[in-house]
């Protein structure tokens, strides 16, 4: 457990191709991913405008949650078409940790001295931070959301008893942040 940010629930990779991440992680049994269609949402990238497409799955390994995260032509600048510049076969690119009041969280790192930069956010919701001192893999304060609970209470328990069928599965969820 993070002392500054809590436990950490959630592995994030960003991958130039979604079919190609899914294949990787489900040849090591970890599965079934709940794949969400393109959609673009508006973001601060360093603290300017910009909008963000993408596309993302995600599957659970016991209490870890897997994202995985295509970044898509049209959009704006942002941190996942930033990491694949650096790292084009794709990665970890951050951790995730629920977060009750992103904004008060933020606050609070700022209050207790903790240098950081907040790398991208998207308004009245998560926000993507790194530590000036220590870059590398980011931290997501992902708020305690009924809706991202229930994603991730599903893919926990369908991977418990999962038998390998049905590897990739839709989920129409219109507004995902």
């Amino acid at each position: 457990m993070s002392k500054l940010f809590g436990p950490m629930i959630q592995q994030g990779y960003i991958v130039p191709d979604l079919q190609a991440g899914m294949a990787h992680w489900l040849a090591r049994g970890v599965g079934p991913f709940y794949v969400i269609p393109p959609f673009t949402l508006e973001a601060q990238h360093y603290g300017q405008p910009t909008e963000c497409r993408i596309t993302a799955a995600f599957a659970c390994s016991g209490d870890q949650q897997i994202e995985l995260i295509e970044p898509l032509a049209g959009s704006g600048p942002n941190i996942y078409d930033d990491y694949l510049k650096e790292h084009p076969e794709g990665g970890l690119q951050h951790l995730a940790s629920w977060s009750d009041d992103v904004d008060a969280q933020l606050a609070d790192l700022t209050a207790r001295g903790v240098d950081y930069v907040l790398a991208q956010r998207y308004p009245g919701s998560h926000a993507y931070l790194d530590l000036r001192a220590a870059p590398g893999v980011m931290i997501q304060l992902m708020p305690t959301l009924q809706r991202y609970l229930d994603l991730f209470d599903v893919a926990q328990a369908e991977a418990i008893d999962w038998d390998g069928s049905h590897p990739i599965r839709d989920m129409d969820w219109t507004h995902p942040v």
